[in-house]
């Protein structure tokens, strides 16, 4: 009998044991795909791409000729063990370089590459990167992107961990939408009607009630026929919930909080791949409020443009209010507060001041929404005489009403675009190039 004990040491070495210098003269093997080959002639470099970089491998030939497979046997993208000596080598990546006794063939591609991903950056159109995804990421450039992703999600979750949050678990499959509206994907749920959740408003308030705190990192949905460089149809939303909170400012030191740890980590952690998409990080120290109303005539002002719509703000609105605050005060970031209540979900709360207007906000960055949140209403009376003012019917939401019916503290939240705040961190154009696999109006694979 035979019993599994856990992990068990591997006979290769990863490129973070080799950083250590602890292995510099020593014999060692490594495993990893070979990402380019440069045949010199009586040396040939063999480049091995492991999930944390390049390792460069140096292989020369014996005077009886090398031992099988010779570097013309070799393809680009078969996966190896190499077996050699670590030596210095301060032009090669990460300053070190493996001299090979030996080579191991795991797999060989069956045909060649469609796309040269050994190339430092992808000179191809945003179409192409797409339909040949699975490969276009294997791109040092294209993988970069995403391990920038990975620890903007991964700060979130260790800041909010760190503020007592929990995290939850929230359904996708839903009965009815949390923004309302025509842009659900609607679905047939054993012979019931079904939508894809938009949010996980509902949940997370819900959860509110639990544990006080709570966030959620998943996707969302919103079946809105948006062909444009901002939108999809499948996205990742960062969400967190708080209850007990004085007024919906506890929720912008929240995220501002949060973005000030996300940044310094990156800055520590993620260096290597900031300097390679040459990516400087926004001072988060501080951001600028400024409401609704007064955003919108302050870009009328400046740059001369009329206020058509009175109760949104247009895209190039955005753009414009994200220059005057990059101008006039330095920041990347500007919180824009209480937006018209027409335009707000029922369940927003509206500002005692002036009900024409609530007590939320969305989060500017370069111009481009990120965040959406702000206070939630908690009284059972008022949330329901808000829904019938807007000829809802509240039997519709029996379940969510339960939880103020039974009591609920004042609380508030927000939702973030991962895929938007990675975009506009990395001063890309298109919110595809941040995404893994993009979905939109026209695009369901790979």
């Amino acid at each position: 009998m035979e019993f599994i004990k856990g992990i068990q040491k591997k006979e290769t070495t990863e490129l973070a044991d080799l950083l250590t210098g602890a292995y510099t003269g020593k014999t060692v093997a490594v495993s990893g795909a070979v990402h380019t080959i440069r045949d010199m002639g009586e040396v040939s470099f063999i480049i091995l791409r492991k999930a944390e970089g390049l390792i460069q491998c140096v292989r020369e030939r014996s005077p009886e000729g090398a031992a099988q497979p010779s570097a013309d046997d070799l393809k680009e993208e078969s996966t190896v063990i190499v077996t050699g000596t670590v030596s210095p080598e301060p032009r090669a990546p990460h300053g070190l370089e493996i001299r090979v006794s030996e080579i191991r063939v795991l797999s060989v591609p069956a045909e060649v590459l469609p796309i040269a991903v050994s190339k430092w950056k992808l000179n191809t159109s945003l179409e192409t990167k797409l339909a040949l995804r699975p490969i276009t990421l294997r791109n040092p450039m294209e993988r970069a992107k995403f391990r920038i992703q990975e620890g903007i999600v991964r700060g979130f979750r260790d800041f909010l961990h760190s503020q007592h949050f929990t995290e939850i678990r929230t359904p996708k499959i839903v009965a009815r939408g949390a923004e309302g509206g025509s842009n659900v994907f609607r679905l047939d749920y054993f012979n019931k009607k079904a939508e894809l959740g938009q949010s996980p408003q509902f949940y997370k308030q819900t959860m509110v009630g639990v544990y006080d705190r709570v966030f959620e990192a998943a996707p969302v949905f919103r079946a809105e026929k948006h062909n444009t460089t901002r939108h999809l149809n499948e996205y990742t939303s960062l969400d967190f919930e708080m209850g007990y909170i004085d007024g919906f400012e506890d929720v912008m030191a929240m995220e501002t909080a949060m973005l000030q740890y996300v940044m310094k980590l990156l800055s520590e952690e993620y260096e290597k791949e900031l300097l390679m998409l040459n990516v400087t990080l926004p001072d988060v120290s501080k951001i600028p409020t400024v409401t609704f109303k007064r955003a919108k005539e302050l870009v009328s002002e400046k740059y001369s443009r009329p206020i058509r719509n009175p109760y949104d703000l247009e895209p190039e609105e955005e753009n414009l209010i994200g220059r005057y605050f990059k101008e006039e005060f330095g920041s990347d970031f500007v919180f824009v507060t209480h937006y018209p209540s027409k335009k707000r979900p029922f369940y927003a709360m509206d500002d005692p001041q002036d009900p024409k207007y609530t007590l939320s906000f969305d989060l500017l960055f370069r111009g481009l929404e990120i965040t959406t949140g702000g206070q939630r209403i908690h009284d059972y009376d008022a949330i329901i005489k808000k829904m019938e003012a807007r000829g809802m019917d509240p039997e519709e939401l029996a379940a969510y009403l339960m939880i103020f019916k039974y009591g609920m503290p004042p609380h508030g939240g927000l939702g973030i675009g991962l895929e938007r705040l990675t975009m506009r961190l990395l001063n890309e154009q298109n919110v595809r190039e941040t995404t893994m696999f993009p979905r939109d109006v026209t695009r369901l694979e790979p």
